[in-house]
């Protein structure tokens, strides 16, 4: 089964918003057992849309359609649709009334152009709409499914996972797939295709290795698909230990869960606490953490310490020791990891200072020079990195790098 995804906005294409739709979409699609072949994103213009909608029939069998369905003139999805199919536009009655509920309830009279709201494709099964005013519509034609949805995230997200994967799940039968995440940080791409060469080569026809890098991070994702989801299932869990016993220094957890959530699971699990000094990095730590919900369990708080005097003020620095070392030294980040634990009654403490550029360095410390200091119950962990002259993925490499170590260190004092 292959479906296709289309975006209708300019919006999205001048950059104006960010198309989250149709990864979420895609994501939601693969898990029950839908190919995606395509995604695409197009203008509100009648022509692109009538060619992109005759391209996704050559391709695909279920094309999901999002945006457009707004009650003004900019918004020509319905019409453009109607032209597509041949047919005309009725009101649907159920729609109408969805809609005269909705404003009911702000107690607003509803307009005219509201009313249009509920105007649907003569062809179409309607999508009733619990949480906005524009219905969904569902099209077969000549062996394919269309389906229109609003683009507004939340209400296109009860659609597809209430009532159009539901749907879709009730007229074909969709093959079982699985998915396995080995989450690595550490170790490059390139190594650690590698150190794992043997095992890819030996993976069944049904099982594919895909690697997934970002910033200091790879994610290794086994997926497979077949008619015995145990049999699947096993299969794969297999092969990951396999994997993991070769790579298991730079295994983080064997779950798609970001490195900042696997520590602080594994820190509460411990009844651990933390704290964090950050220079360079400016708080991207802090951040990383707690966006994550429940992260107070864990994290205390920190220091956000640019200039020399906080650091000793803040943190208890030895001005000494930075008018010896400076700022970007191991002997300053040792202090900082220290002064975080010990100000804050933290079990660990993660200190971070460089020079995240693009200016500012040194022959003797170049743009892209980072300390890091992870302070815990029985030692000090340090490492000197040298990034890139980019900023912000300075800031992003030392934030990664920095959890990294401080995980290094649980592994080996909680063991």
């Amino acid at each position: 089964m292959i479906a296709e995804i289309i975006t209708i906005g300019d919006e999205i294409l001048i950059g104006q918003i960010v198309d989250t739709n149709s990864a979420w979409m895609a994501q939601k699609l693969n898990l029950a057992g839908i190919k995606v072949k395509q995604i695409t994103s197009i203008s509100d213009d009648r022509m692109d849309i009538l060619n992109t909608l005759h391209q996704a029939s050559q391709r695909a069998d279920i094309i999901l359609i999002t945006g457009g369905l707004g009650p003004t003139k900019d918004d020509i999805t319905k019409k453009t649709l109607a032209e597509y199919f041949k047919t005309d536009l009725r009101t649907d009655l159920d729609a109408l009334e969805n809609v005269k509920q909705i404003f009911a309830r702000y107690k607003v009279e509803v307009s005219e152009i509201n009313k249009k709201q509920a105007e649907v494709l003569e062809n179409c099964t309607i999508l009733l709409n619990k949480n906005g005013t524009a219905p969904g519509m569902w099209v077969e034609e000549k062996q394919k499914i269309y389906v229109s949805m609003p683009g507004v995230p939340f209400e296109m997200m009860y659609m597809m996972e209430d009532l159009v994967i539901p749907k879709i799940k009730e007229k074909f039968k969709l093959p079982n797939i699985y998915h396995h995440t080995i989450l690595t940080a550490g170790i490059g791409e390139s190594i650690l295709a590698e150190k794992i060469s043997d095992i890819e080569d030996s993976l069944p026809e049904q099982i594919k290795l895909a690697y997934l890098p970002r910033l200091g991070m790879v994610r290794l994702r086994l997926s497979g698909s077949g008619p015995d989801a145990n049999s699947l299932n096993s299969e794969i869990l297999a092969f990951s230990k396999k994997i993991v016993d070769i790579i298991s220094e730079y295994v983080i957890i064997e779950s798609d869960t970001a490195l900042e959530k696997a520590i602080l699971d594994f820190m509460q699990s411990k009844k651990l606490t933390l704290s964090t000094a950050e220079s360079c990095t400016g708080g991207y730590i802090s951040h990383l953490i707690t966006q994550h919900s429940g992260s107070s369990k864990v994290f205390l708080g920190g220091a956000v310490s640019y200039s020399n005097q906080l650091k000793v003020s803040m943190l208890g620095v030895s001005e000494q020791t930075l008018l010896d070392f400076g700022a970007v030294s191991e002997e300053t980040v040792k202090e900082m990891a220290i002064g975080a634990q010990n100000k804050y009654k933290s079990d660990y403490s993660i200190s971070v200072s460089g020079i995240a550029g693009p200016d500012g360095g040194s022959n003797e410390k170049p743009v892209g020079t980072v300390w890091i200091a992870i302070s815990g119950k029985n030692k000090i962990l340090t490492k000197k990195y040298t990034f890139g002259n980019k900023r912000a993925q300075n800031i992003e490499r030392a934030s990664v790098s920095a959890l990294t170590l401080l995980f290094k260190l649980l592994k080996e004092e909680q063991a």
